[in-house]
């Protein structure tokens, strides 16, 4: 393979709703490109991009897969990405490290929830977009309605290249207002007949080639002059215009595919070879020290690594751009994330599971390298005298998670070393060994991305494991003032143990000015605060602690022992063992032994004051709370509220955003545990949402009483 310069790659993401094809696409694109000498298919397990065997089990794309083709002396490497929302990480990997959306589209049903999520995605990203319409094969494919429906969720910004002249099984042409030809073909597809436009069909062209021609001329003064002067542009104008627009996203080209058939495909290439920005037209990225680092082969030679995959007899496949400079077969470089070295051993372009070894690869170019001993997802190689770091690529919250366990105990400390291993894979795979819920919880983007994980942990690693629902992280608070005291004495020969605490506690909001005085049956407690801390703590909420005491009652030395009693309470509360927050703790008297007391003493003595204290201070259980955004098509829109309404979630607005319903509520976090499957249960698919942590919140009183409850029985059981 020859070396290829920057302003001679294109990288491109291949994106779009589960079931629109980008497999079988990929399959006729590496096929025409002379990569494979047969098209694999889905159906028989054989396609470059699903190879994997969980891929093949379900019969859908889990990973990015990277391939290039070579065409017409130009280098496109393109990322086919997973269509399920469950695997939206590969999408989001694949749009950051490339400079073009194909977005593809079922001609059998338009722009679906998916479609929204991908391009919304786009927007977020700043990166041109092509519409492809796939399956226009299907009897079911309405081509005029779906191109009405992409106007109205997209606007005029959606410009026809192609258009077909019938849909349906018998699809076998198309119109090319671009170059104002006919495509057609046989029925295996392959190489097209190219002919002049039919007498019936020229009005319809001429229109779409007028407006194609308009809309190319607004992204370039020069080109609008000429427009303005003679209403016509030559093809190479027409593309320069096309491609200006596609950098600014003013204009999203739509093509006419039939990827089953390799229909199409050859020509859409050819668009993608002549049109597509190259790396060198793109802006510049951003490292971790906001430095723009150019696409500059001459530069310092930086690499990002965005993907790991796990293969068979190899091991890590380290998948990486090339931000800027040269990287060669035998360079030594430095792991910046790690301190650590590497020498690059081997360098390869890709193609699925199959690779080609190359020598070098120029800044902007996409390769994979293996045998490396320290490198992990994210992370970036320099060469000498260049310490650029890259974190650009961010993650959407989890939507799911399940508490995982082995089912044999003993293979607990494999399956922690294979998860671990999974999320070099997957980086939305969020694996967490919570102390406070004493459970390993995997968090993820659904219950089918949970489920393929589970799969490939008993097939692939050969450990059985089974889930379970994740416990809540609840938290505890009080709702009014309280007092207490309590004296610990312990005397067992020699020296003994005393040591006496009297403290108020109370609840704590920001900015609460600092206590003067209490009443308590009658009774004034007059403060006279020595001292003050403010403990943010580490699960939320704060803790005021206040050294209120005077006339030497308890020595300075014993102070720290009495706020590490009370943190020890503070991380069980008397309800439900769960953490404490949000109160103010003042310590005002108390009583001391010349000899007997010690930090243990006054730790044990503030420990059981402040859990008496707490009881008698309106204990409550507080539950997180999340703002939930749900897309939902209209029709479907009742069913989803009503779902919300008994999950006793709070619908906090309604909106209409490209097509669908948006759906915004506050709903806790104990209800969201199955929403996933339920959401598409009711929807047949075709909603999605997103989560976002929002605040801890009171519990019903019922609920409340029933979580004392089974704590109670847990703890009964312990004993």
């Amino acid at each position: 393979m020859k070396v290829y310069q920057t302003n001679e790659i294109k990288n491109i993401a291949l994106v779009g709703s589960a079931g629109s094809g980008k497999t079988t696409l990929a399959e006729s694109m590496l096929f025409e490109a002379g990569i494979i000498k047969r098209r694999g298919t889905v159906e028989q397990k054989n396609t470059v991009s699903d190879y994997f065997p969980v891929e093949q089990e379900y019969g859908y794309s889990v990973f990015p897969t990277v391939f290039h083709v070579e065409w017409n002396n130009k280098k496109l490497n393109i990322i086919d990405c997973p269509g399920s929302d469950d695997f939206v990480g590969g999408a989001i990997t694949a749009l950051n490290v490339t400079d073009q959306a194909l977005v593809l589209i079922n001609g059998q049903y338009g722009p679906e929830v998916g479609t929204q999520n991908i391009f919304r995605y786009t927007e977020k990203f700043k990166k041109p977009v092509i519409f492809l319409v796939n399956q226009l094969d299907s009897d079911k494919c309405d081509f005029d309605n779906l191109m009405s429906q992409m106007r109205e969720i997209y606007g005029n910004k959606c410009v026809q290249i192609q258009y077909p002249i019938a849909t349906g099984p018998g699809f076998n042409s198309l119109i090319d207002v671009l170059l104002m030809k006919k495509y057609s073909w046989g029925p295996d597809g392959g190489k097209p007949t190219i002919e002049d436009i039919p007498a019936d069909q020229m009005e319809k062209a001429k229109e779409l080639n007028k407006a194609l021609v308009e809309a190319a001329a607004e992204n370039d003064e020069s080109l609008m002059e000429k427009f303005f002067e003679s209403e016509s542009l030559t093809e190479d104008e027409m593309r320069e215009g096309i491609r200006k627009g596609l950098v600014t996203r003013s204009i999203f080209p739509v093509f006419c595919v039939c990827g089953g058939k390799d229909m199409g495909v050859r020509r859409l290439m050819e668009f993608l070879g002549n049109v597509v920005p190259f790396v060198s037209d793109m802006p510049s990225i951003s490292n971790t020290a906001g430095e723009e680092v150019k696409a500059d082969s001459d530069g310092p030679t930086s690499i990002y690594f965005f993907k790991t995959g796990m293969e068979p007899h190899i091991g890590e496949v380290s998948y990486f751009k090339v931000m800027s400079g040269t990287v060669k077969v035998g360079d030594d470089l430095n792991n910046i994330d790690r301190g650590s070295k590497e020498r690059i051993s081997s360098l390869y372009a890709c193609a699925g599971a199959t690779r080609v070894a190359v020598d070098e690869l120029k800044a902007g170019d996409i390769g994979c390298t293996v045998k490396l001993k320290d490198v992990k997802t994210g992370n970036t190689l320099c060469g000498k005298d260049c310490e650029y770091k890259f974190d650009f690529i961010k993650y959407p919250n989890s939507k799911y998670s399940r508490a995982i366990k082995a089912k044999n105990q003993a293979d607990t400390e494999k399956m922690m070393a294979a998860l671990n291993k999974m999320r070099q894979e997957d980086p939305t795979w969020v694996v967490e060994q919570s102390k406070e819920l004493r459970q390993t919880i995997v968090h993820g983007q659904g219950e089918f991305h949970l489920r393929t994980l589970k799969w490939r942990m008993e097939n692939n690693e050969k450990i059985p494991v089974e889930y379970e629902e994740s416990r809540i992280p609840y938290r505890e608070t009080i709702t009014k003032q309280a007092r207490a005291d309590y004296r610990h004495k312990k005397q067992s020969g020699g020296a003994g143990q005393f040591g006496e605490v009297h403290l108020i506690v109370e609840p704590y909001t920001e900015g609460m000015p600092d206590p003067v005085s209490y009443n308590f049956k009658g009774q004034e407690y007059k403060m006279n605060i020595k001292s003050k801390e403010e403990i943010d703590l580490e699960w939320g909420g704060k803790l005021v602690f206040i050294n209120s005491v005077v006339g030497g009652a308890i020595d300075l030395r014993f102070m720290p022992a009495i706020l590490k009693g009370v943190m020890e309470r503070m991380e069980s509360g008397p309800l439900t063992g769960s953490y404490a927050r949000d109160v103010r703790v003042v310590v005002y008297d108390g009583k001391m032994h010349p000899v007997d007391s010690n930090e243990l003493s006054f730790m044990l003595a503030a420990r059981n004051a402040f859990s008496m204290a707490f009881k008698e201070a309106g204990p409550k259980i507080l539950e997180p709370i999340y703002d939930l955004e749900v897309f939902v098509p209209s029709d479907y829109m009742g069913d989803v509220m009503s779902d919300l309404q008994g999950r006793r979630a709070i619908i906090m607005g309604m909106d209409s955003e490209a097509g669908y319903q948006k759906l915004s509520a506050k709903i806790p976090l104990k209800e969201l545990a199955s929403y996933s499957i339920a959401l598409s249960s009711l929807t047949g698919g075709r909603a999605s949402f997103s989560t976002k942590f929002s605040s801890y919140e009171l519990v019903p009183n019922d609920i409340q009483q029933q979580l004392i409850k089974e704590h109670e029985a847990e703890t009964k059981d312990e004993e």
